[in-house]
């Protein structure tokens, strides 16, 4: 043990060696002298020196330090100082994600330097300790994620503070009394952070930029979801009166430019509460068993010009927000409502891949056009299943309508729909075929009143009317997308944003086997990508029906990786597509937009786009998409609570539909709501967290809660403000 003079203590090795660490990660890039190091530590005695030089040559020896001389040392960069996003977790078990590798480093609270959750940071890599994990130490904030934040004021006499809703969210936010906008306690507010924390001064300073209301008033709450996302709960004004401004007539020379479509039938097909309608289907018979089929698509990029206001806020949102109960769009309601939408009765400027078809679902030809089209009917998707099963289609069979009697199908336009549906079979049929993965996965939907307060939820299944529009809009997207990424060897293809999707994560894949062997089932994870995906949907199919077809599926699922945005193509594995991109709505998406750009750039002889600058845009819609995606499952959440806040004490049949190291969740069979059972209520042992078998263990009895289990619940607590639902066991189990 070496004595410190200068603080009259005896340092430990340990210590030491900590100190030498801290010193070298705050200063990263710098080269210092044995003397200069001394002298910051202060080190005085010449043990204390012997130590510290003792310690960096082991350093050294590990390429956590680099000897630049006999007398000087430096953080070795290379590997030990990275930049990455920084995730912080309630639980104070931070990690960093590094550009590079993209593995998660621990990053202890202490050493965060106050980092907020998804900040970009620098940090440097931690000398490894001696049965220790991998651990890093932020140095640098290079970019804040967020600088607004969304909760709860409570105003007192000399001061006010803002909880935020954020349960990553390290501390309360100060905000100077007239800093509020006259903003009271138990409203919900947007506050902008003026001050971050440092090591002088831990405090969080702000100051209210936008008063919500009422906590627990639906617009309020749902505005709250929408700021604490970053998404925008108010079109700009100057957006607005763009959008006024453009006229929706069409000219002669938009006619004579254009293949006209107005005397086709065609319709479209949507959820019965849809106000922008993205596409619509034409179909007339051709003869000799062809048919002419077109997917029409709004031309959205005739009215939103490339660099225009109205385009510069759709690239900053990138997509429409759904919401339980809105949707916040992409563009203006003028715009995305009335002048693009495929409205019936209406002549519209679409974009258009029109296919000629023989009654094998075999494309013969194909062209790509823009088109005045005229939608003869709106359906929804329940007329449309109802005008098949009418004629015979019995849903999830995969067979079409038998043939016709001699009195015809009854329903309007029954012919051009059980046609239609007839078609979108066969490709179906064809797409799992090569190799297509089948997830048939039902969305939760709610049931509100006038007031927005739910009334009643359940799960919604796609239906064949579903799967119709589904099959159609998949062809031209895959289409358009070989039009252009599918060229001769030798040559070059031209820059398009593709729709990617790359194979499972083999790890997860492998744990999959593993796990479906205690029921039974068998799962091939090594060979081809067709050999994968179809025995994927052998286990989908074998385990239909099964107990454990949910438990099997959402264990599946984790071993999917996330479909993205990029010109890089790699192929959709989901879809068993060598190039696929998204064409067929761009009223909701942007990608689908630049699409239709480029289409219409490169049928005029136009060079390639520049690759950079799309890879960019299609990073920033792939990132906006999932952060829309968490919005809609926040709102999920509040409105499941809401649903059940008047019911606690009610008991439910349930199933384990999670299983988590602090406590199983539980989906109650009656109306789908999730909650949790914490681990400490579970009181009749101790029980540890077997994450390979997704389960819960106990210590002495070795009772297992593992994923599909039945068990009964009670409704023990209802928090609104934290989106969470509290189950505890029945005594009856």
């Amino acid at each position: 043990m070496a004595k410190n003079k200068g603080s009259h203590t005896r340092v430990g090795k340990k210590q030491l060696s900590e100190m030498l660490q801290q010193f070298f990660m705050h200063h990263p890039e710098e080269t210092y002298s044995l003397k200069q190091i001394f002298k910051t530590l202060r080190l005085d005695t010449h043990p204390a020196k012997m130590l510290a030089v003792d310690i960096m040559e082991d350093m050294a020896w590990d390429d956590y330090l680099s000897k630049v001389s006999e007398n000087s040392f430096r953080l070795n960069t290379k590997g030990q100082v990275l930049t990455g996003r920084f995730l912080r977790k309630p639980n104070g078990k931070n990690s960093v994600i590094p550009d590079e590798n993209g593995k998660p480093v621990f990053v202890a609270e202490r050493n965060s330097m106050f980092a907020f959750n998804g900040d970009r940071v620098q940090v440097a890599m931690m000398a490894r300790r001696r049965n220790h994990i991998k651990e890093a130490m932020v140095t640098k904030i290079i970019e804040r994620a967020h600088d607004s934040f969304v909760g709860k004021l409570i105003v007192e006499r000399d001061f006010a503070l803002l909880v935020p809703d954020s349960r990553t969210f390290m501390q309360d936010i100060i905000i100077q009394k007239k800093k509020l906008k006259g903003g009271k306690t138990g409203e919900k507010a947007v506050v902008k952070i003026v001050q971050w924390p440092s090591a002088e001064n831990k405090s969080i300073i702000g100051e209210v930029v936008d008063v919500l209301g009422k906590m627990g008033d639906n617009d309020v709450e749902m505005h709250a979801i929408l700021a604490q996302y970053g998404l925008p709960y108010k079109y700009p004004k100057n957006v607005e009166e763009a959008a006024n401004k453009i006229s929706g007539e069409i000219t002669e020379q938009d006619y004579k430019e254009r293949e006209d479509f107005r005397s086709v039938t065609t319709f479209t097909i949507d959820p019965k509460d849809a106000k922008d309608f993205d596409d619509a289907l034409s179909i007339k018979p051709l003869g000799k068993g062809l048919w002419e089929v077109g997917v029409h698509i709004a031309d959205v990029s005739h009215y939103v010009t490339e660099g225009s206001v109205i385009d510069k806020e759709a690239v900053k949102r990138a997509t429409s927000v759904y919401l339980v109960d809105r949707t916040i769009p992409m563009l203006p309601e003028r715009l995305c409502n009335f002048i693009c939408s495929l409205r019936p009765d209406e002549e519209k400027l679409a974009y258009s891949v029109v296919f000629d078809m023989d009654n094998e679902g075999q494309v013969k030809r194909w062209r790509l056009v823009h088109t005045v089209i005229k939608s003869d009917r709106r359906f929804a998707y329940e007329e449309v299943q109802d005008i098949l099963e009418r004629n015979g289609v019995k849903d999830g069979t995969g067979e079409p309508a038998p043939d016709a009697g001699k009195d015809g199908y009854t329903g309007e336009y029954a012919l051009e729909l059980i046609t239609l549906d007839r078609l979108a079979k066969k490709l179906r049929k064809a797409r799992f075929k090569n190799g297509a993965v089948k997830f048939d996965r039902e969305e939760m939907r709610f049931e509100t009143d006038e007031k927005g307060k739910p009334i009643r939820c359940y799960f919604k299944k796609a239906k064949d009317a579903n799967k119709l529009i589904e099959e159609f809009m998949l062809l031209a997207n895959r289409t358009v997308a070989e039009s252009i990424g599918k060229v001769k060897k030798g040559e070059k293809a031209k820059t398009l944003p593709y729709r990617i999707h790359d194979m499972p994560d083999p790890t997860k894949l492998e744990t999959l086997r593993e796990f479906i062997v205690r029921f039974g089932y068998k799962l091939k994870t090594g060979g081809t990508k067709g050999e994968v995906s179809r025995s994927l949907n052998r286990l989908m199919d074998d385990c239909n029906g099964s107990n454990e077809q949910k438990l099997i599926e959402s264990v599946a699922l984790r071993a999917m990786m996330k479909a993205k945005y990029s010109v890089h193509n790699i192929g959709h594995y989901g879809l068993a597509f060598d190039y696929y991109t998204h064409f067929t709505s761009p009223i909701r998406r942007y990608p689908d937009t630049l699409v239709h750009r480029l289409l219409t750039r490169y049928q005029a002889g136009g060079r390639s786009a520049n690759k950079e600058r799309y890879e960019e845009l299609c990073k920033h819609s792939s990132d906006m998409e999932q952060i829309a995606q968490n919005a809609e499952r926040d709102s999920i959440k509040y409105k499941m609570v809401e649903f059940m806040a008047d019911k606690i004490g009610n008991e439910y049949d349930a199933h384990i539909s999670g299983i988590t190291s602090y406590g199983i969740y539980c989906e109650i069979d009656e109306n789908h709501c999730e909650g949790m059972v914490s681990i400490h209520d579970l009181n009749d042992d101790y029980y540890d967290f077997d994450e390979r078998n997704y389960c819960l263990v106990g210590r002495r009895r070795r009772h297992r809660y593992q994923l599909g289990d039945s068990v009964r619940i009670k409704v023990a607590k209802a928090n609104i403000d934290k989106k969470q639902l509290d189950f505890v066991l029945s005594s009856d189990i």
